[in-house]
């Protein structure tokens, strides 16, 4: 891997027995994701799903912080460089499709939009307690289109899914633990560990029945997920392209606050 591709932050995996190890590493950049970032994640999660010697997934983050979310430029604008998905990949966000797998997520420092969301497409997620969490997309002049729009219900009941979502606030550990969005908090610098730690006693057990639990579970909710997912293109065409959409943007380039006009 040459210096430019390094700095410009990757996904890699490792293995550990039956355990897939998925690292975000953009540390750099508080681990936000580029488009090509996003493909690596996919790949990564693609191979969880179709290899019959991984029986369980561990994704986790280098540095301080989980992520910032996207690198905004990357994804939105002329500058962007976002491409498809191959077809047959694993989606990040288990929208298109949905890794069989289970997926042990550990988080810290900042969980911000698309870390939630990709969390949030997992199954069990082992926060530090020094974890910050923020669905902040309409700030942005956008909206969550990674699936927080459903998973927050599915997680957290009505109520505290559009407290959070209306409000657009940064929310601790403790209170993600309190409204389900996060299994456990540990110390900060732990939580990799205690993931890994899960996840190897998930993949003691018998691989095609844990397989068969989880898509048994997505059995239930699958119709209310897919009018969920269905929605998603008509939510983006709404908001992309709008004048807020536009400010949203440029203040949060500029640094300052945004001020919206509804239009």
């Amino acid at each position: 891997m040459t210096d430019t591709q390094e700095k410009a932050g990757r996904v890699y995996h490792e293995t550990h027995g039956h355990v897939l190890k998925i690292v975000i590493d953009n540390a750099a950049k508080k681990n936000a994701f580029s488009p090509e970032m996003m493909r690596e994640l996919s790949d990564a999660l693609t191979l969880l799903d179709g290899d019959e010697n991984l029986w369980v997934g561990l994704l986790c983050a280098n540095g301080a912080d989980f992520t910032a979310g996207l690198d905004m430029p990357k994804f939105f604008g002329p500058k962007a460089t976002v491409k498809p998905l191959p077809e047959g990949n694993i989606d990040p966000f288990g929208l298109r499709s949905r890794c069989r797998k289970p997926i042990v997520t550990a988080v810290q420092g900042i969980v911000f939009t698309i870390g939630i969301e990709i969390s949030l497409a997992g199954d069990i997620v082992i926060a530090a307690d020094n974890s910050r969490f923020c669905q902040m997309e309409s700030k942005r002049g956008i909206a969550p289109l990674g699936g927080a729009h459903f998973r927050y219900l599915t997680r957290m009941g009505w109520g505290d899914a559009m407290y959070h979502l209306f409000l657009c606030d940064e929310f601790k550990a403790d209170r993600a633990l309190k409204i389900g969005l996060v299994q456990e908090v540990v110390p900060t610098g732990t939580q990799i560990e205690r993931a890994m730690d899960i996840a190897q006693t998930i993949a003691k057990n018998a691989p095609i029945g844990i397989q068969v639990t989880k898509q048994a579970a997505l059995q239930f909710i699958e119709a209310g997920e897919k009018a969920a997912i269905d929605i998603i293109p008509s939510i983006r065409d709404r908001v992309m392209n709008t004048e807020d959409m536009k400010e949203g943007i440029q203040s949060f380039v500029e640094r300052r606050q945004a001020v919206f006009k509804g239009r």
